[in-house]
């Protein structure tokens, strides 16, 4: 698609982000299944939960803007995902590979909390209210995602990793 207009690029974003967020709904199980901390395991399994919505709420913004409902490919989140998986394949300590899952999930969070707002800032110069509401719902929750990682990371899981590559 050319992009013209703020809404043709308000429509690209949101078509990145619904094929990144149907890659996250591949990749967190598989992140969920290689952590060893209980915490950063559920953490991974809740945000899936969250993730599942999102990819509702973008289907709906499709469906405000009359549109089917279709990604386009997302090539940073491609990248993010591949990195994940190398890690998961070649760090062989589970904690210090707990350390790198969540070094790799935050990175999938702040590309997510920047796309979600510049479309929430996309959304709001159109006057899109309703889909500008959705957008912030979703940047709330990877904002909180983003937090509890890190708060996973500082209070357990890089201190153990610590201990256990000494």
């Amino acid at each position: 698609m050319t992009v013209k207009s703020v809404q043709d690029l308000l429509l690209e974003e949101l078509r990145d982000l619904y094929h990144a967020e149907r890659q996250l709904l591949k990749a967190l199980p598989k992140m969920a299944k290689a952590a060893k901390s209980d915490q950063l395991r559920q953490a991974f399994e809740h945000h899936l939960e969250e993730t599942r919505g999102q990819v509702e709420r973008l289907e709906r913004m499709f469906e405000l803007l009359d549109v089917r409902s279709r990604g386009k490919p997302c090539e940073a989140m491609q990248g993010l995902v591949e990195e994940a998986k190398e890690m998961m394949e070649e760090i062989k300590t589970p904690e210090v590979l707990d350390a790198a899952l969540i070094t790799a999930a935050q990175k999938v969070e702040h590309y997510e909390i920047a796309s979600y707002g510049s479309a929430c800032a996309l959304a709001e110069a159109l006057g899109q209210k309703d889909i500008a509401k959705l957008l912030t719902e979703t940047l709330d929750e990877e904002k909180a995602a983003d937090r509890k990682l890190n708060e996973i990371a500082q209070s357990d899981v890089n201190q153990v990793a610590l201990k256990v590559a000494a």
